[in-house]
């Protein structure tokens, strides 16, 4: 059984945001990636273009985002699922921190505004 402990997760900082890695090839999974992703207050995310599905579940607080030039305010139990190719950005424009639970497959890329081209830790 692989369970995977709160004070265990793997953490990575990106964009002024703290991913907190759970499930990745680096710990067993050879197909989905799993992390809980903290978003302080007034954080303003990096619009990306994604090669893959993934899945966001608003754990805790409110967010805002972008999915293809499209805007929508997301609370605590919302999911949102973003498409392969789409473009994408998550903000947090309130004063309070947020968490959304992101799900995944293993090797997903991101293209950044200026072209270059992200696989993050977390997803490989």
């Amino acid at each position: 059984m692989a369970i995977h402990r709160r004070n265990e997760a793997v953490v990575h900082r990106l964009h002024g945001s703290v991913f907190n890695s759970y499930v990745a090839p680096s710990t067993g999974s050879a197909e989905l990636c799993a992390w809980r992703l903290e978003i302080a207050g007034g954080t303003a995310g990096v619009r990306h273009r994604i090669d893959r599905e993934e899945v966001f579940l608003v754990l805790a607080g409110r967010v805002r985002v972008f999915l293809d030039g499209v805007v929508e305010e997301l609370t605590a139990g919302d999911v949102l699922l973003v498409p392969a190719g789409a473009e994408f950005g998550i903000d947090n424009p309130g004063a309070d921190g947020a968490e959304v639970w992101v799900t995944t497959s293993v090797g997903l890329k991101a293209t950044l505004p200026d072209g270059s081209t992200i696989s993050p830790p977390w997803v490989n």
